[in-house]
Parts: C-alpha cells; sequence; structure tokens
C-alpha cells in the first residue's frame, strides 16, 4: 500500500518541493541583497518550513522531539546520522535559532535552485571530498565564522547517506577539526530514524506514510576533553538512539 500510495502522491509532492525550490530562489537573492544575512536566514527557514509541509502530502508523520534547553548565543556542533536529504530541511527549521551551517559538498551548489543559492551565501563549509586541502580550508572558515557569529555547525559524519537506515562508521576529521578550532562550543548528537524509508523505493515511487523523526540527545560538553573521546561518546549516543 505504502508504494502503490507512492505512485499517486509523488508527483504531487514533487511538483511542490520543485515549485518552492524555483519560487524561493529569487526571493533569497532579493532577501540577501535587501536585508542581509538576517532577511536571507529568515527566507530560508521559511521555504524549509513550508518543504517540511511537502512530506505530508506524502502521508508523512514529522517529529521533532527536544527534552533539553539548549543555549542561545553560543556555538553548538549538531552531530546526526544520515539518513536521506529528507533529513535537512526539518533540521533549519526546528534549529533555526542557533543559526546551524551545514558542512557539504560542493556538488550541492551547483545547478540546484534555492539550496545551491543558500550553501553558497550562508556561511556553510562546501567541501570537496577529492580535495583534501580544499576540505580542510572550508572547515576552518567555518570555524572562524563560529567563533566570530556564535553560529553553529550540522555534521553528517558518516560522510554518505545509510540506504537502509543503519548507520555507518563516522569519518572524524571534519568534526575533529571544528571540535579543536571551536573549543568553546556545546556538542548535541541528533538522531533520525525512518527518513530512509521515504526513499526506500528509490526517487520514485516515494513511500507513502512512513513515521520519521528528529530526536535532540543528551549534549555532551567537549571542555578539558580529548575530541577523540567527545565523538566516541557522540557516536555512541547515536547508535543507541537509531533504529
Amino acid at each position: 500500500m505504502n508504494k502503490f500510495l507512492g505512485y499517486i502522491f509523488s508527483p504531487i509532492h514533487y511538483l511542490l518541493f520543485g515549485l518552492l525550490l524555483v519560487i524561493f530562489h529569487p526571493i533569497q537573492w532579493l532577501s540577501l541583497k535587501l536585508g542581509g544575512y538576517t532577511a536571507h536566514k529568515r527566507s530560508v527557514e521559511i521555504l524549509n518550513y513550508l518543504l517540511v509541509c511537502t512530506y505530508y502530502v506524502m502521508g508523512g508523520r514529522v517529529r521533532y522531539n527536544n527534552q533539553f534547553k539548549l543555549p542561545e548565543g553560543r556555538s553548538i556542533i549538531f552531530i546526526a546520522n544520515h539518513q536521506s536529504l529528507y533529513d535537512i530541511p526539518p533540521m533549519i527549521w526546528h534549529l533555526r535559532k542557533h543559526h546551524p551551517k551545514f558542512i557539504s559538498k560542493i556538488e550541492l551548489t551547483r545547478g540546484i535552485p534555492s539550496i545551491s543559492f543558500n550553501l553558497k551565501h550562508s556561511g556553510a563549509a562546501n567541501i570537496d571530498r577529492k580535495d583534501p586541502k580544499q576540505s580542510i580550508s572550508e572547515i576552518l572558515k567555518l570555524a572562524q565564522r563560529m567563533r566570530e557569529n556564535n553560529w553553529s555547525a550540522v555534521i553528517f559524519p558518516e560522510g554518505t547517506r545509510s540506504r537502509n537506515g543503519k548507520m555507518k562508521p563516522f569519518a572524524a576529521g571534519g568534526l575533529n577539526t571544528l571540535l579543536k578550532k571551536v573549543p568553546g562550543a556545546l556538542v548535541v548528537p541528533v538522531a533520525i530514524n525512518g527518513s530512509w524509508k521515504l526513499t526506500r523505493f528509490g526517487s520514485f515511487p516515494l513511500s507513502f506514510g512512513e513515521k520519521m523523526s528528529w530526536t535532540v540527545l543528551k549534549p555532551i560538553e567537549p571542555a578539558g576533553r580529548p575530541a577523540d573521546q567527545v565523538i566516541i561518546e557522540a557516536e555512541q549516543s547515536l547508535r543507541a538512539a537509531v533504529h
């Protein structure tokens, strides 16, 4: 039934999703030119709220769980498992108070309405995974922006998406750099469950009626601790919460 209904509702979802990206591309441009960082950030937040709404067209149930009071005005390194491209809009919307900047692959900065523009102009770190020198340089620049503006970072240490929901081993190089260069940042794991099921049949049809959740786990205070130890604790916390 999930697949059958997916054939019916996937075209509607993709139409709405695509229209939003096209419509908000010039809105982002105008917001940045006329209102600077604050206006651009707000336009991106509204876009991602609306993108999350398209999940409901697929009968999806989206839940964001956070029982912790996260500090505002302090950099946070959000560490999440990665299940699909649908992981990202809910994180942008629900973590908006913390100015989240993503570490993403540089390929996404080219040719995708709204998404490419945001990655190039929001302060994200866009890394070329084939060029370690460029990747390190981008992460160092992000670390500097975090220190200067109290921005936060979102990193998926697995590197690539899990197609079946099972976590892959962490590639901790970028995370290690951030922990060392932004020592005052709080580390907050975020467990993502169920988003991989939306694409379990591939890009078409999407699976109808899937339950998806984003859960903020217990924050980790890294002060005075080796970066490797903090990373291990965050990974273990995520593995215990991802099912």
